[in-house]
Order: structure tokens, then sequence, then C-alpha cells
């Protein structure tokens, strides 16, 4: 494993994306692109699953894929393998991954996200173990998964019709363009032994589906059609763009203080009412 060799190509792709996002033609880019999906596959995605026949079979088998080997490797991994290594694990294959989301939230123009995750990496690769301790979550830096089918969204490209892979699951016509970038920069980049990838990869791929068997249980609880269910899911989190870091409050509003007037006014003055007692009627008599 070269971490060293993995740093570099990192920083390498983050002055990339610094270039190219602060590019003028970034949009022009992206309505190319646009265009070449549009001429290349002859869909512009107006109809959201024009290929739900051949989906559904693909869907299937898939799930027979999954509950034949994923779901009982996974069970047994849960078993075997105790919580905190497995959360390590997943710490470690999640900071790699930052790494591309840093260099993608860059190439949206999102600067501030973008340094959030650098210095989040930065952290957890020099004080938590090569990333698998977070300790960047504990600081405040919070996670903000990227990849490059979102980076494409953003440069206007459309989503695109749904599509489903054999074994690779849901996916869009944007998405799969972008797939084997974001392949190439998964976590297996910091191993230069081909066995060591191919382990690294295949430990990512059970440990993420461990992580899912509740939620996959309480699906099949409550969904009466999961392909639907999947897919609906699917093109609603990769259609929405979280920009709330492009508004910033620098600084606190200030609380206006009441009044003094207003103190003193009882009808405006919150709480129970205090009636005063009603003074003695003057005293008539001679």
């Amino acid at each position: 494993m070269s971490f060293s060799r993995a740093i570099a190509r990192m920083v390498l792709l983050l002055a990339l994306a610094v270039a190219m996002a602060g590019c003028q033609t970034v949009q022009r880019v992206g309505n190319k692109l646009q265009g070449a999906v549009d001429k290349v596959l002859g869909s512009k995605g107006d109809r959201l699953d024009p290929w739900e026949s051949w989906n559904r079979k693909v869907f299937a088998f898939n799930e027979k894929l999954d509950e034949a080997v994923l779901k009982p490797v996974a069970r047994a991994y849960v078993a075997v393998v105790p919580s905190p290594v497995r959360t390590g694990v997943g710490n470690f294959i999640g900071n790699i991954q930052d790494a591309w989301s840093a260099v993608n939230l860059f190439l949206q123009g999102r600067f501030k996200a973008g340094a959030e995750q650098t210095m989040r990496v930065a952290i957890n690769t020099g004080l938590g173990l090569a990333g698998v301790l977070d300790i960047a979550s504990d600081a405040g830096l919070d996670k903000n998964t990227q990849d490059l089918g979102k980076t494409l969204g953003k440069w206007g490209v459309g989503t695109g019709a749904y599509v489903v892979w054999p074994v690779l699951g849901p996916s869009s016509l944007r998405d799969s363009l972008a797939l084997p970038v974001d392949m190439r920069v998964s976590a297996p980049v910091v191993f230069d032994d081909g066995s060591a990838k191919t382990a690294i990869g295949v430990l990512g791929v059970v440990n993420a589906r461990a992580s899912l068997l509740k939620a996959g249980e309480l699906v099949d609880g409550i969904a009466l059609d999961k392909y639907v269910f999947y897919r609906d899911a699917y093109l609603q989190r990769r259609g929405h763009f979280d920009d709330d870091d492009e508004v910033e409050l620098l600084v606190p509003e200030a609380t206006e203080p009441a009044k003094p007037s207003d103190k003193a006014d009882p009808a405006k003055s919150e709480g129970p009412q205090v009636r005063k007692p009603a003074e003695p009627a003057p005293n008539t008599r001679r």
C-alpha cells in the first residue's frame, strides 16, 4: 500500500478541480455533455423508467444474487467481526471516498464545502490512523458524499432515464457515464498490489452490505413493490443537490431587547395577567 502515491494523485485531482471550478465555461461544458448524452443514448429522460421491463428482470436477478451470496456473507461477517472493527473498516473506506468528494465539491464550485471535506480528510488521515478513526466528525466536520455523477448534474447534465445494472444495481444514464471514473478512484486506489486491491474491494462491498441488513429487513416489511420503492428513492436522492453551504451566516442575528414601554404595558407582556384590586369607592356621606 502506497499512501504517498495515493495522496499525490488526490492533490493533482484537487488542483484540477480548483482550476475547472474557476473556469467560466463550466455551464457550457455541462450543456455539451447533456447534448452528447441525448445524441448517443437517444433519451432525455422525459420518461422516468422507459426500460422498466428489462430493469425489473435485472432487479430480480440482483435480488436472487443478494439472497444467495451477499446477504449470507454479510450476516456471517457481522457474526464474526466485532462492531468496532466493522466501523473502522467503514471509516477507512469512507475516508478515501471523502477525498474524491472534496474534489467533486470544488468542481461544483462549492468551495466552502470542498475546503471542509479537505480538512476532514487531512484530520482523519493524520490523526485518525489513515481514516480508521473518524475524529473529524467529532470536530464538527461532517461527511458530504459527492461523486462525478452529482458533479455532472451541477454542470447541467440531466439525470436521464432510470436503469438497473447487473450486480452494480440502480443507476441512471448520467450516473452510468460517471461510474467508470468513480470506480477508478474508489478505495482500492491506495493499494498497488492486485490481490490487495481485490481484497479491499470485496471487503468494502461486504462491509457496506452488512451495514444495510437492518434497513433491508425494514424495506422488506413495508414495501409493497420493492422495485418501485428503490427506483423512486434512488431518483429522488440523485436529483437533489445540497447547496446549504452557499449561504453562510457569519454572525448571529442580534435579538432586539424589549422596550421599556412594552414591559410596563400589561397588555403586551407575556404570561398570566395579574388584576389589581379595585380601589374603594370614595365616601360620599357627609
